[in-house]
């Protein structure tokens, strides 16, 4: 079920259909949306407004309600129906001063962790899910761990069987990226098409490093928890691409331009932005422990990928992407 809001996620749709799944065109901000899909066994609640710059500049009335009365109604949907739920939440929820302020040394091509500090959840192997949880987040950030506190007291009540996945930068082919939301799309497609581009902040050199996960990857690791559910019940898991498939904003250039053979103009804007961060690599020590589950496609692979997906797919992408 989507309201497809997102300009170019119609396009979608034919996929679903060939695959035999059913589509239902509605909104989690309408409860009887969700009651005309029918009963069901589990919810796989990913919808939100993703944009970690939602609210700044403007009104955050579709995020809230989205984000966080939008969960309110999946919850009682779930509770009716005595049915299961698995949450995609963001590495989002962490405050972003406290990431901003850890001590980075800067390479020639990313930002590296240099110290901790003393700072518990975070070490080499990234952000764990044991990193504090006081001080801003952006809105965003707020209303995703505002529904993980929802969904942590129904579970409580209603004896819902509840997962919690904080997730990273996630990415591949038929993702419509944005400035705001889905930079390996947008990278790639602005390359291929034409366009510019901008490094924003931390000296407007394209240093800040993520790591990216692969939604064939991420779709691997609800197939085990789906298998499993109640052996997961009620754990809140970091899940993102770690250590190895990480890149900063320079690193994707340079790898966007040898995928496509393009080259374009970026510009470089050096005010950070309020909630922009440096450095944020996920820690999934916990969830491979759990499931045994590790991401296997690199950041590389995807940009092939999504440009193969482009090139297939130019005419119907081209007055989107």
């Amino acid at each position: 079920m989507d309201n497809l809001k997102r300009r170019g996620s119609e396009l979608n749709l034919i996929k679903l259909k060939a695959a035999g799944i059913k589509f239902v065109h509605g909104d989690i901000r309408i409860p009887g949306d969700i009651e005309a899909a029918g009963p069901f066994d589990l919810m796989v609640e990913c919808s939100a407004e993703p944009s970690a710059l939602a609210g700044y500049g403007g009104s955050p009335d579709y995020l809230l309600s989205t984000n966080v009365t939008g969960t309110i109604h999946c919850l009682e949907a779930c509770r009716r129906h005595s049915a299961a739920l698995i949450f995609l939440s963001t590495s989002r929820v962490y405050p972003w001063e406290l990431i901003r302020n850890l001590s980075y040394l800067e390479t020639d091509t990313r930002f590296e962790l240099y110290d901790s500090e003393g700072v518990p959840g975070v070490s080499s192997e990234g952000i764990s899910e044991t990193f504090p949880l006081n001080g801003p987040r952006t809105l965003y950030g707020a209303t995703k761990l505002a529904s993980e506190l929802l969904i942590t007291e129904y579970a409580d009540m209603y004896g819902i069987n509840a997962v919690v996945n904080r997730c990273g930068v996630l990415t591949g082919p038929w993702q419509m990226g944005k400035v705001d939301q889905g930079f390996m799309a947008l990278w790639v497609a602005r390359h291929f098409f034409g366009g510019k581009l901008a490094y924003i902040g931390f000296g407007g050199n394209g240093k800040q490093v993520r790591d990216v996960l692969h939604v064939k990857d991420l779709f691997e690791l609800l197939d085990r928890q789906i298998s499993n559910l109640s052996i997961h019940s009620g754990a809140v898991y970091n899940v993102g691409g770690g250590p190895a498939m990480s890149l900063s904003l320079m690193e994707l250039t340079l790898l966007v331009r040898d995928a496509t053979g393009q080259e374009i103009l970026f510009e470089r804007d050096m005010e950070t932005r309020p909630g922009d961060i440096p450095w944020y690599i996920t820690d999934n020590r916990a969830i491979t422990a759990a499931t045994g589950w590790q991401p296997r496609t690199t950041p590389g692979e995807i940009i092939r990928e999504i440009t193969a997906w482009i090139d297939e797919n130019q005419v119907s992408l081209r007055h989107i992407l």
